[in-house]
């Protein structure tokens, strides 16, 4: 590769251009990093990398370049920082256009302003690129979706820099095929997302906490799916344990009118038992927590009503595998986390994996292990690897040959090592 002439061409249609790190990629260290501002510069930017056979890994914030199965090669970074406006918002259609690089925090502000949001409850320096790539979705979840349910349109800008687009403006709008729900969870696999449109929700009025701690596993869980079919519409319900014998602390969000809210807060509080209610949330409510250096991050997703065999697999591939994790998540929406300590070795960490994975075969849930240092994902490789076995592989890699056929987007992360 002759690295100058490549830094030329890169330079001729990009709007900055960089000499890349270590830290670009989070994996191999690729040669540059460019900095479209608009979604022509982005595609200029992939025709030249095409052009050039180059490895192209897209960035936001780049805070979960670490999640999953890093780059087997990269050359160029793609950052987005530079796309980072709400380039149109329509209040009265509750609709918002936003570029890929717009950091979460900085949209609210502007949705804000005219009382509506993104209801997703994501990191503030997330991006809208970010979030759609890794599928990012807290505990709200329950119920405004995630990034895939939300997004109306999307454009996107393909591997040999042909720029596509679906959806439009207008929520019921079906024009072309759903690239947002292809895209979401497809981590720069399969191309550059460049801009998004979001439907909007009305900023609630009040919100309230309501959390109750348990010591059974089975009264937990009762009270977990008692909160989130109730009719009294709670927007979230989450569970957190701080080891696999401790107890259980449930809490649940109720959002809407200040009179509402507290009405709904009350009998909600009831129906857990032992509930009370605040106004900000408990300092361990969240959604996936974030993996320390050295430590491994597992993503366990069920149906609800599997949660209490859920919680004893956990236990049981704890004890057997000797660690101790941290669980916490969506417990309503059926998706927990459980967070494994750096102190573990690895072949603790694989071990752990590997019996949640059999005792959970039958439940038709998943157990995906989102990071975790490079000795787990080793030991891991030899007992069925981050993602579980994936019985629409073969689709996937069909589709990742449609819109990469020369593999050159984030190479080596699609699960099967495309």
């Amino acid at each position: 590769m002759d690295l100058d002439l490549v830094r030329k061409d890169l330079l001729a249609v990009a709007g900055e251009v960089r000499e890349a790190s270590a830290a670009d990629a989070g994996g191999p260290v690729p040669s540059f990093v460019a900095l479209p501002g608009s979604t022509d510069e982005a595609a200029a930017v992939l025709r030249v990398a095409a052009e050039h056979e180059l490895a192209v890994v897209p960035r936001g914030a780049g805070s979960r370049l670490s999640w999953g199965i890093p780059p087997a090669r990269c050359d160029l970074v793609v950052d987005m920082s530079r796309m980072a406006g709400v380039v149109e918002h329509s209040h009265g259609d509750l609709v918002a256009r936003v570029q890929a690089g717009a950091r979460m925090k900085d949209v609210r502000a502007t949705l804000a302003q005219a009382g509506q949001e993104i209801a997703l409850d994501v990191p503030a320096e997330a991006t809208i690129g970010g979030v759609i790539g890794s599928a990012l979705a807290g505990p709200r979840r329950l119920r405004y979706g995630t990034p895939r349910d939300l997004l109306i349109g999307i454009t996107i800008v393909r591997a040999d820099g042909t720029v596509a687009k679906s959806g439009g403006k207008v929520v019921k709008n079906v024009a072309g095929y759903d690239l947002g729900k292809l895209f979401a969870g497809s981590a720069g696999t399969l191309g550059l997302i460049t801009e998004a449109i979001f439907r909007l929700h009305p900023l609630p009025a009040a919100r309230a906490y309501v959390t109750a701690e348990y010591v059974a596993v089975s009264v937990a869980c009762d009270a977990v799916a008692a909160a989130a079919n109730s009719p009294l519409v709670a927007s979230a319900v989450v569970l957190a344990r701080a080891e696999p014998s401790g107890p259980i602390r449930v809490g649940v969000l109720m959002e809407g009118s200040a009179e509402g809210v507290a009405a709904r807060s009350a009998r909600m509080a009831d129906l857990l038992g032992t509930g009370t209610a605040t106004p900000e949330p408990p300092d361990w409510w969240g959604g996936a927590p974030a993996a320390g250096a050295g430590e491994t991050l597992v993503q366990v997703s069920f149906w609800v009503s599997a949660l209490g065999r859920v919680l004893d697999a956990l236990a049981t591939a704890g004890a057997q595998a000797q660690v101790s994790p941290v669980t916490a998540g969506s417990a309503g929406a059926g998706v927990l986390y459980a967070r494994i300590g750096a102190q573990a070795g690895a072949g603790a960490a694989a071990e752990f994996v590997a019996v949640l994975r059999s005792a959970l075969a039958a439940e038709r849930g998943g157990v995906t292990v989102l990071s975790g240092p490079a000795s787990v994902r080793e030991a891991l490789a030899a007992r069925g690897g981050m993602y579980q076995a994936l019985p629409a592989l073969a689709l996937m890699r069909s589709v990742k040959d449609q819109f990469d056929p020369g593999h050159r987007m984030s190479p080596g992360r699609f699960p099967g090592g495309s």
